[in-house]
């Protein structure tokens, strides 16, 4: 992956304020990146200083071997799941255009 898109990715991933998320392809589609696979690559390779726990599965739901730690610190900004699944019509974050 090159520099730019690596650096894109992380902004995207910056730019979610607390008690939002977005998804693997959300990210992507912001900065450009060919696929959400690419983001989760980034967040487990660089993306400890990030709020990684603001990205979730298209579905809603988090990566199983996260899952509770994520559930956790999202419950801290008052994102609520209902399971292990977030409402994404309720909490996905939208950039302003």
């Amino acid at each position: 992956m090159d520099e730019a898109l690596h650096e894109r990715m992380r902004e995207a991933v910056k730019d979610v304020p607390a008690g939002r998320v977005s998804t693997y392809g959300d990210i992507a589609a912001m900065a450009g990146a060919p696929s959400p696979r690419m983001v989760g690559a980034l967040l487990s390779e660089d993306g400890h200083d990030l709020p990684w726990h603001r990205i979730l599965r298209a579905n809603g739901t988090p990566a199983p071997h996260i899952a509770e730690e994520q559930l956790a610190r999202l419950r801290a900004e008052g994102v609520l799941a209902d399971g292990q699944r977030v409402n994404l019509k309720k909490y996905r974050w939208q950039p302003e255009s």
